[in-house]
């Protein structure tokens, strides 16, 4: 059966496997599902409905499955579901999510949240992502996998984040970061491609050479800011683009990434499928 500290306080009505090891001073709620060999340290509070995949370590002062902060929340029933090997480090906060977005907030498998990281409701992070100490997830963010976050930078909500980008610690990202890029700044730019990241997994060098090629074509000079009085120039590079490059798999992805970028709402392809209306102002 899971191991459990005297000091600690499940509901009868949480699902602990059996080999689940809880520390001191843990406060586990109703409708909780913990998985195999995860391990909650000490002081550590999982408010239900909350789903934790296997072999997860929850370091201490980790919130998981708060109420969204969000003023249209009523109550209504929504989960924060996270993903197997999740390393979730000293006072991370992770909510869950609303009715608005189908009601889950998610996080895939094999990431690190270091200490103090936010996630917000309504958020999906991928897999084999690293975030790191105090960055802030509004909600409705969307990180793909492989993606690394430096400290103290704050993600507006709706804004995306494509596979394989770096953003740089203590940026300001109010539009879509795309993939395979380095993205830092206040205002944040795209800075060039994320060439060592994408060596340390083993991308092929013509395929890096290409997107250099297309990180150059599109992010240089006043297409790189995405801003609405140069989508018609962004349209005819991504176009030529595709005609020179639109075999290479990854140069696709980038392509259909800017694309939808392009023709979203204020720099976040996220905001044009808000359900809300996004310019009321909900009142307590």
């Amino acid at each position: 059966m899971a191991i459990v500290h005297p000091t600690s306080i499940v509901d009868p009505k949480a699902e602990l496997a059996q080999d689940v090891w809880i520390g001191p001073f843990c406060v586990i709620g109703p409708d909780v599902r913990i998985g195999s060999k995860t391990r909650l340290l000490s002081h550590v509070t999982v408010f239900g409905p909350t789903h934790i995949g296997e072999e997860c370590t929850i370091w201490p002062q980790a919130i998981l499955g708060g109420e969204p902060q969000d003023l249209k929340f009523k109550g209504e029933p929504s989960v924060l579901r996270i993903g197997p090997r999740n390393d979730i480090r000293e006072s991370v906060t992770m909510h869950r999510g609303t009715l608005q977005a189908g009601g889950e907030t998610v996080i895939e498998s094999d990431n690190l949240f270091m200490s103090g990281v936010h996630i917000a409701h309504d958020c999906r992070i991928g897999s084999h992502v690293v975030i790191a100490n105090q960055t802030q997830l509004a909600g409705h963010v969307r990180v793909q996998d492989h993606v690394s976050i430096g400290g103290m930078t704050g993600l507006h909500h709706y804004v995306t984040i494509g596979q394989y980008a770096y953003v740089g610690g203590m940026s300001r990202i109010v539009h879509d970061v795309p993939p395979f890029m380095i993205a830092e700044g206040h205002p944040c730019r795209i800075r060039g491609v994320n060439v060592i990241g994408l060596q340390r997994r083993h991308f092929p060098e013509h395929t890096i050479s290409r997107l250099k090629e297309a990180c150059r074509k599109l992010f240089r000079g006043p297409v790189g800011d995405i801003e609405p009085d140069t989508i018609g120039n962004l349209a005819q590079a991504v176009s030529h683009l595709r005609r020179m490059m639109g075999d290479d798999p990854c140069i696709k992805v980038l392509l259909d990434f800017v694309s939808n970028t392009s023709v979203g709402v204020f720099g976040r392809y996220l905001e044009s499928t808000r359900s809300d209306h996004r310019y009321s102002n909900p009142v307590r």
